[in-house]
């Protein structure tokens, strides 16, 4: 079918009915704020750090691996958390995700010793895998084509909210209650939210609606996805250089994110001695100079598109372009005002989110709505696994070079590698394969 004909056969459909879209925007809002607690939840170990460790007496090498446990715990999950999604559906398997880790994230109020705090860190790692492939599959069950780069750039800017408020509300609940208190009051949201989600219809992801077929007839720039195949294993999935691009591209980028998630607070206090109050409206720019990037991320390529860019082309270009913004980023060692390393720290999550925000449509793009929950858990799988290597690499380099130089000038070049990588993987023509 032709674009002209597609966009015939659109006109000729009956619009979607208002309660329809409603309710498409109603799960993407759900979406949204999960994403939003995700990272509340999961940012309050690094903010309430000097509180912690006065309580557990960790070492720069120990908070290391703490945050090494988090990333393998989550990495583990990611082995097999899309399958599952896949498998039970999104409703039962958002849902069970979401209440286990609102459920961990309170009981680290409840610790008594490191160890049960450890416990609680590993199950709230594992809960919380389920948010990437979950939201990802909401976006391709319940989004046309044409609007599913504006949605992940909407979801991907909910973890920089979250990253943008537990700054600022963490510490005052923490002196006010206790760190303790802050724990409970956060985790429970997540029931909250819960009530929210069960109140969505189940949708059957076997096929697009109308809608959506209608949408990808009509704008077929748009359609990028590989020959999908016969099932969601991994074996056939690992038979497709897409999927190998998002693994690729993940693992070479999350690693940057999970460094400065779980490092800036420390970067902030050790570079320019600012404490946790002084901290927080640093850090809340730096995570909303994030936000922003991710609503960018589909900004521009939906300029690229209208100025005659294919897809897949109009996709790599603004990764291209977002690889080139963070290199500045290893300049935020060498200044004396906070508030320009946080331009440079925050300019380069601007960047990272920007990326992501493209590589996540990619994969959305080329692989049916059934199997984006297992290629994105893969591509998580990837991510987490060397931001696991990250921290840990971190916490050493910390106690002997006493320097974050090596992470910054690392994270300052792996985009332009992660773009190479996936324009190889991914061939040159929208809806080919790298042979």
């Amino acid at each position: 079918m032709t674009a002209s004909q597609g966009q015939s056969a659109l006109a000729e459909m009956p619009a979607e009915a208002p309660a329809a879209t409603r309710l498409r925007w109603w799960v993407l809002g759900l979406v949204f704020v999960a994403g939003t607690l995700n990272y509340i939840d999961r940012q309050m170990i690094a903010i309430l750090k000097p509180m912690l460790q006065g309580q557990f007496g960790w070492t720069d090498q120990q908070y290391g691996h703490l945050g090494t446990l988090f990333q393998a715990s989550a990495a583990l999950t990611y082995l097999g958390i899309g399958w599952v999604i896949d498998k039970v559906g999104l409703r039962r398997g958002y849902a069970a995700g979401v209440a286990l880790w609102s459920a961990a994230c309170m009981a680290h109020g409840a610790a008594l010793r490191l160890g049960h705090f450890l416990l609680a860190r590993v199950v709230l790692a594992a809960a919380e895998a389920v948010q990437t492939p979950a939201s990802m599959k909401a976006i391709a069950e319940w989004f046309p084509v044409r609007q599913q780069t504006l949605a992940v750039g909407i979801v991907n800017t909910s973890s920089n909210i979250g990253a943008i408020i537990a700054p600022l509300i963490v510490p005052a609940v923490a002196v006010a209650y206790g760190w303790r208190a802050a724990f409970v009051a956060t985790g429970a949201l997540g029931f909250v939210w819960l009530v929210g989600w069960l109140l969505v219809p189940a949708r059957s992801p076997a096929a697009p609606s109308p809608l959506q077929a209608a949408a990808q007839a009509a704008q077929p720039e748009l359609v990028t996805e590989a020959p999908a195949p016969a099932d969601a294993s991994w074996r056939a999935l690992l038979r497709l250089p897409d999927t190998w691009a998002v693994m690729a591209a993940k693992a070479l980028t999350d690693m940057v994110w999970w460094f400065l998630l779980f490092w800036a607070p420390d970067f902030l206090h050790r570079q320019f001695h600012l404490d946790m109050k002084q901290a927080g409206p640093p850090l809340a720019v730096i995570y909303g100079m994030a936000a922003l990037g991710a609503v960018s991320g589909g900004l521009l390529t939906t300029a690229l598109l209208r100025r005659g860019l294919a897809g897949l082309r109009a996709r790599k270009l603004a990764m291209l372009t977002y690889a080139c913004l963070i290199l500045p980023l290893p300049l935020a060692l060498h200044v004396t005002d906070p508030w320009l390393a946080v331009l440079f720290v925050g300019g380069a999550l601007f960047a990272h989110q920007g990326f992501s925000t493209n590589l996540f449509a990619l994969a959305v793009d080329r692989f049916q709505a059934a199997r984006v929950a297992s290629v994105i858990s893969l591509g998580a799988l990837c991510g987490n696994a060397s931001g696991m290597l990250m921290l840990e690499t971190t916490g050493w380099v910390l106690t002997h070079l006493h320097t974050y130089m090596p992470m910054f000038a690392t994270s300052a070049l792996v985009y332009l590698l992660a773009t190479g990588v996936v324009h190889v993987l991914m061939g040159r023509r929208d809806g080919t394969q790298h042979a």
